[in-house]
């Protein structure tokens, strides 16, 4: 056996192809791929030299289940950026796809499966979402079956189908140490494709996808507002400010080293400049509530008053004075505290109209019915026909007065629960961590006022994934961890 296979690493590909069984195997194949790109495409063709990977890929998902975590954070970062680039790609359904295939990878699996880990309020609180979603489908408003089908997803089956998988797979500080490595890192990718967009410019797909109609939104007055790999400006600046509130929080844990010390003011550098470069106002909010969030479950109140007194005196700044005008980035960020700025008149336009249309619709017109789906499937509708621009004015809209209610009493009670749990957590490494997804959590729901953001990817799976690890926090501390000092 040992000379077989010194033999054969031994060889190189020239002796290979000497034998003829090789050579016919090699021809086969280059025929076998050329008919399926000649007859179904290049996609076909990228799908099939694709499937070692995907089968690998599965193999692994199913020997560790927690992969399919992981991956699915990677997916919500890059999904968007690929159909940019290959249309025909089954990308959309990836994220659904791999949290139902870690499910099935937890029942197949020998070991025992502990679904008392699961045991939690924020489990019951995704459980009660997803029915009320699934009731939806039943409202006499809901124009169409796909609509609710392709909309409920960001809405509320990745919280429901994240937040126990988490509980269950994610067990030790290694992984939230790993859950946080690669939001940083893939956030630091979108920030720097995001420089290269604003400094090089966009590629021919990306104008393309321009051309077909998002240059309405992303460039104004001759000026592009930098998306990078996410599916719009919008969530790009929500999201590098959500970063920017993390990275900052955890560079401020003790005893940190150098090296890790850098990696996260690097990303936090990098995620401001990205949150600037987007053009987007609202995510303004992310590290203004994010920071007096941190400052004040911090329980350093002295620091807390000078938070307030800085934050003030940026709000002052920029209502009152004319600094920095000549910079796009700060004169955009302006125009948020304008209180007759056109956009945001028509917005409360919009929203006077919707409250009309929803007296008599108390749970809204069906989920999917607007927005880009309600365009899609019933683009004729009232509720597709009037933009929503905000996550809480669309759930408003699709799932009226009480799909509201009942969303905002289950994000209170995270928050609240959240705090809780935080606020005397004996590890205080540990605590920095956590606080730094509690703060940011707070930013994301102001900044959803504003814009869709919340159920949006990568968002939406980062905060799942986060309100678990946090909620099983207590449990966490009790774990041998060498990175974190117990105090």
């Amino acid at each position: 056996m040992k000379n077989t296979l010194s033999n054969f690493q031994a060889s190189n590909g020239a002796e290979l192809l000497k034998k003829p069984i090789n050579l016919v195997l090699i021809i086969l194949f280059g025929i076998f791929f050329s008919l399926i790109i000649s007859k179904a495409g290049v996609v076909s063709g990228i799908a099939f030299l694709m499937l070692p990977f995907l089968l690998f890929f599965l193999y692994q998902l199913f020997t560790h289940p927690k992969l399919g975590i992981y991956s699915t954070i990677f997916m919500a970062f890059v999904a968007n950026g690929i159909t940019r680039y290959v249309s025909d790609a089954p990308i959309g359904l990836a994220v659904d796809g791999i949290l139902v295939l870690s499910f099935i990878a937890i029942f197949v699996r020998k070991q025992k499966v502990e679904w008392s880990e699961a045991k939690s309020g924020l489990t019951m609180a995704s459980v009660i979402w997803m029915l009320y979603n699934f009731l939806e489908l039943f409202n006499p408003e809901a124009r169409s079956f796909e609509a609710w089908f392709y909309a409920m997803r960001g809405v509320s089956l990745y919280m429901f189908l994240a937040v126990p998988l988490t509980f269950i797979l994610l067990k030790d500080r290694k992984d939230l140490d790993l859950y946080l490595n690669i939001w940083l890192i893939l956030s630091m990718l979108g920030s720097l494709n995001g420089l290269k967009q604003n400094l090089i410019g966009v590629d021919s797909f990306e104008q393309a996808w321009l051309d077909a109609g998002a240059a309405k939104q992303h460039i104004l007055f001759g000026k592009l507002r930098v998306f990078s790999f996410y599916s719009d400006a919008g969530q790009f600046g929500a999201s590098q400010a959500h970063t920017l509130v993390l990275a900052v929080i955890l560079a401020l844990q003790s005893g940190l080293s150098l090296k890790r010390k850098a990696f996260y003011y690097t990303a936090a550098v990098l995620s401001l400049i990205g949150m600037f470069i987007s053009g987007t106002r609202g995510a303004m909010a992310v590290p203004a509530i994010g920071f007096m969030t941190y400052l004040f479950m911090s329980k350093n109140f002295r620091v807390f008053g000078g938070g307030i007194l800085l934050g003030g005196l940026i709000f002052y700044l920029l209502k009152f004075t004319f600094i920095g005008q000549n910079v796009y980035a700060i004169n955009r960020m302006r125009t948020a505290l304008d209180p007759n700025d056109a956009s945001l008149l028509v917005r409360l336009e919009n929203q006077k109209k919707l409250a009309s249309y929803l007296a008599s619709r108390p749970i809204g017109g069906g989920v999917g019915s607007a927005g880009n789906w309600g365009l899609r499937f019933s683009p004729n509708s009232f509720l597709a026909q009037t933009p929503t621009d905000s996550w809480f004015v669309r759930i408003w809209a699709e799932e009226g007065v009480v799909g509201l209610t009942l969303h905002l009493i289950i994000l209170f009670y995270i928050a609240i629960k959240g705090g809780m749990i935080l606020w005397n957590l004996p590890d205080k490494n540990l605590r920095q961590q956590f606080l730094a997804i509690h703060a940011g959590t707070l930013g994301i729901y102001m900044a959803s006022y504003g814009n869709g953001i919340l159920g949006q990817m990568p968002t939406g799976i980062l905060l799942y994934v986060g309100w678990a690890l946090m909620f099983k926090a207590k449990k966490l501390c009790g774990m041998n961890y060498p990175f974190a000092s117990k105090k």
